[in-house]
């Protein structure tokens, strides 16, 4: 049996745990790797490391730390196949997602590399007789992540690219579900360059969570998950009196008005409903038709599309999407379906059942469609996070419009229109952090922004881009003057610059 051990100071640590949690191999239901769970000695040992590096860190210049994100982005280029192939054996995404995930993971990177620019400061010559203001950005200090099991590779270099490229160093928490390629990328992090201490990777349960919640020396926490914990990490951190961004649950709604070309919005829909097998928080579970002409339609190539939908193991080149995670989150999945039909939506393809040939043990569900689906319903409300697509239908413009702005998530949503208008007042009044026009799944480029709206995220500022760079950061401003030796005569009034 593998054991994943912690890794602190730029070496793999045991800890002194006595708890451990068990990664599955998602595709056969077999144990496959045991993982440490951390003290909070344990985590103090991480911070302690971190503390240590994070002043020479600092004290690199600039282009060095960016060095070190280029040789970085290289190394995991590199070994795309081997992290690939690590991901998906713990995660279930099939082999193209795992590089996806990496890859969007590495656009943040890249980002990074960019860092000697987009920390330059505001200058401001004579700004009053003889005085210059001027700027600058510094680390907070220690940093962490908590991450979630849906993208192991993408969301953890979201956290720790900026944070440590700005000279903080970075304790990550990952998910225990699929803990090793957060350990692998902080071993060619320190092969790319980075001293000892500056990647840390702490694996655990709620203690560790706690423990950095608690912990003195971290002075931002950085956390994607479910809204519930998203709410509860925000509070618990910001009354410790740290900076906390907090990503939560998502309901993202696809609107399809009678003027989009169907064929293409419904692949579209497809690919965004059922791949990953609906584990992305990004993920288009609400399909939303305008009109009954187009809900009949839209019905209709939904279901030849599903029909040839092919579910396999993730190692499978011709497979479209693996299986979940874990045997209780296929629970949990195929209990929001039984749910679903106690409340009286339709129905149409059940999931559930599916089983695999040579792989009946594996945490495998066939695509699942409801329609005639009521927002008065609990899997309307709540996020199912698995392969089910719900249509729920709309006479007007104003209708569809109405149901992402009302529901209780707003992270992203997706209109499908040729209609440039009618998405030019979608995406200017719709209650929804993302939009895409004519863009399923509209996770914003790595210069730009992530961020949902409501009880999609706790705090003021989003992932990566400009707002991940002032999260991660302090702004010092400093007002200079250099007199000549004349002396003035003391002020007793607040100065001004007249």
């Amino acid at each position: 049996m593998r054991d994943i051990q912690h890794f602190v100071n730029g070496a793999a640590y045991a800890g002194a745990g006595s708890h451990s949690g068990e990664v599955f191999n998602p595709n056969t239901g077999e144990v496959q790797a045991r993982v440490g769970f951390a003290t909070v000695g344990d985590l103090d040992a991480a911070v302690q490391a971190a503390a240590a590096a994070q002043p020479g860190w600092a004290a690199t210049n600039p282009q060095r730390r960016a060095r070190v994100m280029f040789e970085f982005k290289r190394l995991v280029e590199a070994r795309m196949e081997e992290l690939a192939a690590l991901l998906s054996s713990e995660h279930g995404k099939v082999i193209a997602d795992s590089k996806g995930d990496i890859q969007r993971g590495l656009e943040v990177i890249e980002f990074a590399c960019g860092i000697p620019h987009v920390l330059k400061g505001e200058y401001t010559e004579g700004a009053g007789p003889g005085i210059d203001v001027y700027s600058m950005r510094q680390p907070l200090g220690v940093a962490a992540g908590i991450t979630p099991f849906n993208f192991p590779g993408m969301i953890p270099m979201w956290m720790f690219g900026i944070a440590t490229a700005v000279g903080n160093t970075f304790v990550l928490k990952p998910s225990e579900k699929d803990p090793s390629l957060p350990v692998r990328l902080a071993e060619l992090f320190m092969e790319a360059g980075a001293p000892a201490g500056v990647l840390n990777v702490v694996h655990g349960d709620k203690v560790a969570v706690d423990a950095i919640l608690a912990h003195p020396l971290i002075k931002a926490v950085s956390f994607v998950g479910s809204s519930d914990i998203a709410h509860y990490i925000y509070s618990t951190g910001t009354a410790n009196g740290k900076r906390v961004q907090a990503m939560g649950g998502a309901k993202n709604h696809g609107i399809i008005l009678p003027d989009a070309d169907l064929d293409q919005a419904v692949k579209d829909l497809i690919g965004a409903a059922y791949g990953s097998a609906g584990e992305r928080c990004m993920a288009l579970p609400v399909v939303v038709p305008v009109g009954a002409k187009t809900a009949s339609a839209l019905r209709e190539k939904v279901l030849a599309e599903i029909d040839t939908l092919r579910p396999g193991a993730s190692n499978d080149p011709a497979a479209q999407y693996g299986p979940v995670v874990s045997s209780a989150h296929k629970r949990k999945i195929e209990d929001y379906i039984q749910i679903g039909v106690d409340e009286g939506a339709e129905l149409v393809v059940d999931g559930r059942g599916f089983s695999l040939q040579g792989y009946e043990k594996g945490f495998f569900i066939g695509p699942s469609l409801f329609d005639h689906v009521k927002p008065t319903m609990k899997t309307y409300q709540e996020e199912i996070f698995g392969p089910v697509l719900q249509i729920v239908h709309a006479d007007t413009f104003e209708e569809a419009l109405a149901l992402p702005s009302e529901h209780q998530y707003g992270n992203g949503v997706a209109i499908f229109t040729r209609n440039g208008r009618a998405a030019r007042e979608f995406a200017a009044r719709v209650n929804v952090g993302m939009v895409g026009i004519n863009v399923p799944i509209p996770v914003p480029v790595a210069y730009h922004t992530f961020g949902g709206w409501k009880r999609s995220a706790f705090g003021d500022t989003n992932q990566h881009g400009m707002e991940g760079v002032k999260f991660y950061t302090k702004v010092k401003t400093i007002t200079a003057r250099w007199p000549e030796g004349q002396q003035e005569d003391s002020a007793f009034v607040i100065p001004t610059m007249r």
